[in-house]
């Protein structure tokens, strides 16, 4: 397991699991429902990972996809892939929405809309 799944909460955090892929609940949900998509594998460019695991990120995206508008439509969702300070190959998955989404109680603000998200703005 890389120091980079560990962050983000993998296991306990984990949505589900891929052959090359673990789609993580985002500990910080700068818009609600945000995930972290996460290789699980110790590259950290991503022009380094198997054939393979391109292949399967079309499934990947497809499920989260699906699994995100049954839990919640949003407008759109944003694939962010930055590795700045954590280094292994991963994306933030941000479903976008136009307006405060409500879920047990807290309001969910996308304080980006219509522009690039937020990252600070998170509730944890």
């Amino acid at each position: 397991m890389n120091a980079t799944l560990q962050k983000f909460g993998y296991p306990a955090g984990l949505v589900r699991e891929y052959r090359h892929w673990a789609v993580l609940l985002r500990p910080a949900q700068v818009t609600l429902g945000a995930l972290v998509l996460a290789a699980l594998s110790n590259v950290t460019a991503f022009s380094a990972l198997p054939p393979a695991a391109f292949t399967e990120l079309h499934e990947v995206t497809g499920d989260i996809g699906a699994g995100l508008a049954k839990f919640q439509p949003h407008d759109r969702i944003n694939y962010l892939m930055l590795m700045m300070v954590d280094p292994h190959v991963h994306f933030h998955v941000l479903p976008r929405y136009a307006v405060a989404q409500q879920f047990a109680g807290v309001s969910f603000a996308d304080a980006g809309w219509p522009g690039p998200p937020d990252l600070k703005s998170a509730t944890a």
